[in-house]
Formats: C-alpha cells, structure tokens, sequence
C-alpha cells in the first residue's frame, strides 16, 4: 500500500472511515436502540397504539374525528378540535389524516382563517348550545400539525351537556369521566392541561354506551 500515491492512501484511508461509521451509525445504533425501545417502551415505540376487543381503533397520540358520513359531529362523543390534515379534493373529509398532516399556514388575520373560525364558532354554539363568547380558542382552531390529540379542559366542559342528553346520563356523571382523563402538565410546569378524545370517548363507549 505504501507503493500507492498518497492521494490514494487518503482516499482508501477516507473510504474505511466511512464504511466503519455506517456500519456504526447506519445499522448498530438504530438497531440498539430500536431494541431497547422495544423492550422498555414496547407501547411508545409501536405508536402508542389503542385497542379495543384485540382491534386497533386508534392512537393516543393522534386525532380521530367522531363524525357521521357526511361530516356531522356525532352528539354522543366529544370532538377534537379541527384538522388541517385533510385529503385534498375528498369531500366531507374530517381530517385527522396522518399521511397529510400539515398546519394551514394562515396567519391570525387572514380573511380565510377569520371566516372559517366564525363559521366553526357558529357550529359549536348551535350543537352545544353555548354562547360564542364561552368557546375557548382550541375549538375553532387547528394544530400546527393537525393531528392533536387532546382538547382543553374548557373545550370539554361545552360538550358535557350534550354528551350527557345523548347517552341519556347526568353530566355530573360525564364531568367526572372527563377529569379522569384529564392530563395535567408534564413535570407540573411544561405545557397545558389536556383531556384525551379518544380515550375519553371509549370510556364511555364502555361506561354509558348508547342503546339502540
């Protein structure tokens, strides 16, 4: 080898580097930790994964919309906030769609954003019979990634009422479910208090179901 030219030595030198350090980073760091991941946060690692009677139904770390075929909010479960995450040119589409999350990139002023929160606004108030001024913000307003899970406390508390009439129980009833679901934030002081849609809604799929 030291017959080569040197120029050729460091290309030799520079190749064995590189294929060490793939071998390193490309395949035995992500199968190490794809193993301890797999091991110690089985859950986490498979997606967070809900499952009901053995059939998945969701996870807890993405939105789900409880609607009818045509789009309409069904009264009997709570709503997520809106999605941005629509499938382009499908009609009635909720959102809550993984392969298309995205935000609106609308700014707080844009004619189109406003128009669509007074449309949503005016929605909510008629289905919950609540006065515009008691919607909180998350409820007419997507996620950067519009995938969220959760909805804030206050977005629950204007849909007790009407899930509770739906499946014919006391709101104190579904208030008491919805603060058992409800997380506070992470370490006490990192984020906002949220309540988890779809593990809410199946609690009381499982707790009150609806008859009929």
């Amino acid at each position: 080898m030291n017959r080569l030219p040197s120029w050729v030595r460091q290309h030799i030198v520079g190749l064995r580097v590189l294929l060490m350090f793939t071998v390193i980073c490309g395949i035995v760091y992500p199968l190490v930790m794809t193993g301890i991941a797999q091991v110690a946060f089985h859950n986490q690692a498979d997606g967070s994964l809900v499952s009901v009677h053995g059939k998945v139904v969701g996870s807890s770390l993405l939105c789900q919309e409880f609607v009818d075929a045509k789009g309409n909010p069904l009264p009997q479960y709570f709503q997520s906030r809106p999605s941005s995450a629509t499938q382009p040119g499908v009609k009635n589409d909720p959102g809550c769609n993984g392969e298309y999350s995205s935000a609106s990139n609308l700014g707080p002023t844009n004619p189109v954003l406003v128009k669509a929160i007074k449309q949503r606004q005016q929605q909510i108030a008629a289905l919950d019979h609540v006065k515009v001024s008691q919607i909180p913000p998350d409820a007419v307003t997507a996620s950067g990634s519009g995938m969220d899970p959760g909805i804030s406390p206050a977005n629950a508390a204007i849909q007790v009422d009407r899930v509770a009439a739906a499946r014919h129980v006391s709101p104190a009833d579904v208030k008491a479910l919805v603060n058992q679901y409800t997380h506070g934030r992470v370490l006490g002081f990192l984020g906002e208090p949220y309540v988890n849609v779809l593990d809410l809604n199946l609690a009381l799929d499982q707790k009150y179901p609806v008859s009929g």
